[in-house]
């Protein structure tokens, strides 16, 4: 009943985004490199808050981040057999306001989630994969949370 040519041939498609699996381990990698900048920045944000409230949110999302810290070491080291070592060479920036921090922190995340995809692309199907999307959530959830800490510092202005 549906009869297909056994001359077509589907074009390859590549999405804009597709990565191979050395390239998500060099993004992995430089994802945790960045690991002491980002505590400095979340716990220059924590002291910078204006009630324990927003500070406990930070935490929380400061929490997470560690976790996915942990779990991208994990995955890293289970797929190369290495440990992640090193920092990154980035210079820390203070930053100069709580609205300016959470403005930052709100494109943080945004970043992330653009470079997880690129991860999630390169990684072969399984656990590793599913752990990185759920990751990706994560990240969409701390940005409809730092989203929700600008709106409500601003209201308050």
């Amino acid at each position: 009943m549906y009869w297909v040519s056994p001359y077509w041939v589907r074009a390859d498609f590549i999405p804009v985004w597709a990565t191979t699996i050395q390239q998500a381990l060099n993004l992995i990698k430089e994802s945790v490199q960045g690991e002491r900048n980002d505590e400095l920045f979340y716990d220059e944000l924590i002291q910078l808050a204006p009630n324990r409230q927003q500070a406990a949110m930070i935490e929380g999302i400061r929490n997470d981040e560690r976790t996915h810290n942990q779990m991208f070491r994990d995955m890293y080291m289970a797929l190369t057999g290495q440990t992640v070592t090193g920092i990154s060479n980035e210079a820390y920036t203070k930053v100069q306001s709580y609205a300016e921090g959470l403005e930052r922190a709100l494109s943080g995340e945004l970043a992330a989630v653009e470079k997880y995809r690129k991860i999630w692309f390169g990684l072969p199907a399984g656990i590793y994969k599913d752990t990185v999307f759920g990751i990706i959530l994560d990240e969409l959830k701390h940005a409809d949370k730092y989203n929700y800490l600008i709106s409500l510092n601003r209201a308050g202005s």
